[in-house]
């Protein structure tokens, strides 16, 4: 400050310079100044002055402070003066004094005014951007302010600028890598900024593993137990998630639900919770519900339900439900996040059923969450929580439901009382004097009803007993004798709300159930009672009354199966058009929707109502009332020659619908069958190639054989001349018995691929018997397919060509047979002739050889002799086998021709089925049309059609 005091102590004593008079110089001392020690003094003189002439010196000194921000990079100290005094220039954070001299509007008003000067040329931002980048603390502390400061003021416009300039996010994310606590706990804070309302920076903040550090942030912090920065990654862990697919899906992903459960492990002893404890595990459940709310795409909700159980999220915040201790606000959101998490899951839904509070003996958290909602001395917050966690564990949950309404059924109610009930519970609050209590359990009652006739059947069983000495009345003529005595009983609370509450659950309970209205009808004094509380010019309190009223008359006329003869549509509808008149039945119709408090109903499932009287409508009541609205009008303006056509049509058209049911029946039937035969040609294809791959093995080794006999006939050929040519020297060298003993070693090797053949012809002939077989089973199905006729055809075919090829060896064979038997004879008379001269020319020792050789020789004749009688009886084998084949070829033949005379029956059969299915849909066609000109809502699916194979039931929606 010496240098202000230079400037300061420059004037004279009697003329002290104003604040403005002082900046001026400043800035040009900044300016002009050539020593870089004179600037900086310069601009640490208007930092010090920036706060209390914050006006002046924005107007004055920020030209002057960009440049030197611009020039003067190399000097961090002047760096971190200037960028300290431009965030004092565009702050509102000021001190208390300032604030008490200036208003809040005309601070908000200078900080945005010189944020629009700044940032006017882009330059600014990006070269700011670039200072945050330097680790030095001096100028990157001042840096992260002023940005903050500047998205404050401006965000969008600051937001675009850092969206479009190079790596401008991901220089903003490594504050949060910065070691210095500090820093990252205000680059937290300027990323809180940075996120807000811009879904493409969000993006890219979270796959700049945004996530992840900041659950590391929150791990350190000490999670729920966490300060202040907790708190803060927690806000903006929400910017990145909330309204943001992209990002939720990204967290899922990423197993980052997975670290969340450490979040919500509060221990057992609950007291003493630290306000901030209180507030970050606030913001910790807010974060599970963003996952899981029902705006979000029902397949990412559902994913994210599925993974909060798996990894046991959901577990643990049912040991916090559960826990004793817990501060109000935050059990309150536990219950809301509960809820939400359970919605619409049934595996979720199914261990919420089965969770027990830690009393003696366990109740189901159901039951001790049921109470706390019928305890008029509970918070009203609380209640409603409990409420919604009640509806959504009832969302989509039939077997919940059946759970529920079984707990009020005579057969399954605890005769000994030991343990209350929630169907108990719900009737005890829906008869007690409290008004809260008495739409609570209405609304929650509805929804254990909500689409499912069969429930609202048995629940007509239910009986109560009112008091002692009298006999018990049905639950449904409980609810209408309260609603018949309207103020009379004394109640704490609004005076409509009781009735509201029940006219509610009446409406759900009647609407798409005809039992349920004829119940209702029978009871003489309901109509009456209806009609004359729709009369009534009553008061604007009561119009919402009048209206429900309006809505069950008109759920009794719609619904009503005429079963009651007092009580038919048309006695009804004469009845509104005497006592009410129709323009007045349609008008207190339409008080609902025109209500104020229907409206907010109606734009989310969670019931929130500012206080007990607003607490009017339920979010699912109000769709009921959206969808009958203008069915009931269209019904009621009906004339009764038109219901009574209506009926003669919805009559002909369930006829025409049994009998289309029974030919989708029929043709479904005919479908299988077709199926299976398709199943079994398959089957028979596959083993046909089978059988074709192992008749190719076996000609070529037939092939191999014949090849190997030609070459035994050659050799054969050669050692005939070898015996001729030593015939003739057997005097000299002696060696024909080694030729002998040679030709017999090859008529053993022939006879033992002979019996090979054989084999192979017995293994042949097992295979024919196989498709024989097989072939017989074809024949003995009931419908056969056209694929099935082709291939028995082709099996025939293959089998003929199989025998003519069966044909052509055997006579090749025979033809071989023959060669040899020939050659045998020339063998013999070369050794007869090879004998003579040997008897006349040789000694007595030769002629004894010579005698011994013919003995052998004569036995090696009787055994080719009983070879050749084999090979003959083998031939006539062969020609018995090739008969057999020839008689399996003409039974297949036949078979053939009847499977393609049953599949022509076949195909006769489905073409006449199919014209009485076109005449039917002409018919039903035709009367669809008529319902159009009569008025009536057609739907204009074709249920009709052929190929459908679509769900029966769907048959049935039309007729309701």
């Amino acid at each position: 400050m010496n240098f202000l005091r230079g400037v300061m102590g420059g004037q004279s004593a009697g003329a002290q310079p104003s604040g403005a008079e002082t900046i001026q110089k400043l800035c040009d001392r900044v300016a002009s100044s050539t020593l870089l020690d004179d600037r900086r003094d310069a601009v640490r003189a208007l930092k010090s002055l920036s706060k209390k002439y914050r006006l002046e010196v924005g107007f004055q000194a920020m030209e002057h402070l960009i440049n030197v921000l611009q020039t003067d990079r190399s000097d961090s100290e002047i760096i971190g003066y200037a960028l300290d005094t431009l965030c004092n220039i565009v702050s509102n954070d000021l001190e208390e004094e300032e604030q008490e001299e200036n208003s809040q509007k005309q601070v908000d008003d200078l900080g945005r005014q010189f944020t629009e000067i700044f940032i006017k040329q882009q330059e600014n931002v990006t070269l700011l951007l670039t200072f945050l980048e330097e680790f030095d603390f001096h100028v990157r502390w001042p840096g992260v302010k002023l940005l903050t400061s500047l998205l404050k003021q401006q965000g969008p416009q600051v937001q675009q600028i850092i969206l479009v300039s190079p790596m401008g996010v991901s220089r903003l994310m490594d504050l949060l890598a910065d070691s210095r606590e500090v820093i990252r706990n205000d680059g937290v804070l300027l990323l809180q900024q940075l996120t807000k309302s811009n879904a493409a920076i969000q993006k890219i903040v979270a796959f700049e593993n945004a996530f992840e550090r900041l659950l590391d942030i929150v791990t350190d912090e000490g999670n729920s137990d966490g300060g202040i920065v907790v708190e803060d990654c927690l806000l903006l862990l929400q910017n990145l998630l909330k309204n943001n697919n992209s990002n939720q899906n990204f967290f899922k992903e990423g197993s980052y639900i997975q670290r969340m459960k450490p979040w919500f492990e509060v221990g057992d002893d609950n007291s003493g919770w630290s306000a901030q404890k209180v507030t970050n595990l606030h913001l910790m459940l807010q974060l599970v519900r963003v996952l899981v709310s029902p705006t979000n795409p029902p397949g990412a909700t559902s994913s994210c339900q599925k993974t909060m159980f798996h990894c046991g999220l959901l577990q643990q915040l049912c040991t916090i439900l559960m826990a004793t201790g817990v501060p109000a606000d935050i059990l309150t959101e536990t219950i809301n996040t509960v809820s939400e998490v359970i919605r619409g899951c049934q595996i979720n839904q199914d261990y919420f059923a089965s969770v027990n509070a830690p009393s003696n003996p366990p109740r189901p958290a159901i039951v001790v969450l049921l109470m706390s909602m019928v305890n008029e001395r509970q918070p009203f917050v609380l209640r409603c929580a409990v409420l919604y966690c009640f509806q959504c564990y009832l969302y989509k949950n039939q077997k919940g439901q059946g759970e529920i309404v079984s707990t009020l059924l005579p057969s399954t109610i605890d005769a000994t009382g030991n343990s209350v009930s929630a169907g108990q519970l719900l009737c005890g609050g829906l008869f007690s004097t409290d008004s809260v209590s008495n739409w609570c359990a209405a609304v929650a009652l509805a929804h254990a009803l909500q689409e499912n006739a069969t429930l609202k059947e048995q629940l007509l069983r239910v009986q109560l007993a009112t008091s002692i000495g009298n006999p018990p009345v049905s639950l449904l003529q409980q609810c209408t004798n309260i609603l018949s005595q309207g103020d009379k009983i004394d109640r704490r609370g609004s005076k409509v709300q009781t009735r509201v509450g029940l006219l509610m659950l009446l409406c759900t309970w009647l609407s798409d159930c005809p039992i349920a209205v004829t119940h209702f009808l029978h009871n003489s004094a309901n109509i009456p009672f209806l009609t004359g509380q729709i009369a009534e010019n009553l008061g604007e309190e009561e119009q919402l009354v009048q209206g429900l009223c309006a809505l069950l008359l008109g759920i009794c006329i719609y619904y009503n199966d005429n079963s009651l003869e007092n009580c038919r549509k048309e006695k009804l509808k004469q009845l509104i058009e005497k006592r009410i008149g129709k323009e007045n039945f349609i008008e207190k119709l339409g008080f609902i929707s025109k209500h104020e408090l229907y409206s907010r109903a109606a734009q989310k499932p969670q019931p929130s109502f500012s206080s007990p009287d607003h607490m009017m409508f339920d979010h699912e009541f109000t769709k009921l009332v959206k969808e009958l609205e203008g069915i009931i009008t269209k019904a009621i303006y009906k004339s009764t020659e038109e219901d009574k056509q209506e009926e003669e049509v919805k009559k002909s058209l369930e006829q025409h619908d049994n009998i289309v049911t029974h030919y989708k029946k029929v043709i479904r039937e005919q479908d299988q069958q077709l199926e299976e035969l398709k199943q079994k040609v398959n089957t028979l294809k596959s083993q046909n190639e089978q059988l074709q791959t192992a008749v190719t093995q076996q000609m070529s080794q037939i092939q191999q054989h014949k090849d190997q006999y030609n070459l035994l006939k050659v050799q054969l050929g050669k050692d005939s001349q070898h015996h001729s040519s030593h015939s003739d020297m057997l005097q000299m060298n002696g060696i024909q018995p080694e030729e002998i003993s040679k030709l017999r070693q090859e008529i053993e090797e022939l006879k033992n691929k002979h019996e090979a053949l054989q084999g192979q012809l017995r293994e042949k002939d097992s295979v024919i018997e196989n498709m024989k077989s097989l072939q017989s089973e074809t024949g003995t199905t009931e419908h056969s397919s056209q694929i099935a006729a082709s291939a028995g055809l082709e099996q025939a075919n293959e089998l003929r060509r199989e025998r003519e090829a069966l044909r052509i060896q055997i006579q090749s064979q025979s033809s071989d047979i023959s060669k040899l038997q020939s050659e045998k004879q020339e063998l013999l008379q070369q050794m007869n002739t090879a004998s003579v001269p040997a008897l006349g020319d040789n000694s007595a020792i030769t002629a004894a050889k010579n005698s011994e050789l013919e003995g052998r020789l004569l036995q090696e004749i009787k055994e080719l002799k009983s070879e050749v009688k084999t090979l003959s009886e083998e031939k006539a084998l062969l020609k018995q086998h090739l008969d057999s084949i020839n008689s399996t070829v003409a039974v297949l033949q036949d078979e053939k021709s009847k499977l393609h005379q049953e599949v022509t029956e076949s195909k006769k059969e489905q073409d006449d089925l199919l014209v009485l299915l076109a005449d039917q849909d002409q018919k039903i066609l035709a009367l669809k049309n008529k319902l159009k000109e009569l008025g009536e809502p057609v739907e204009d699916e074709d249920d009709t059609e052929s190929g459908d194979q679509g769900d029966e039931d769907e048959d049935g929606e039309e007729e309701d």
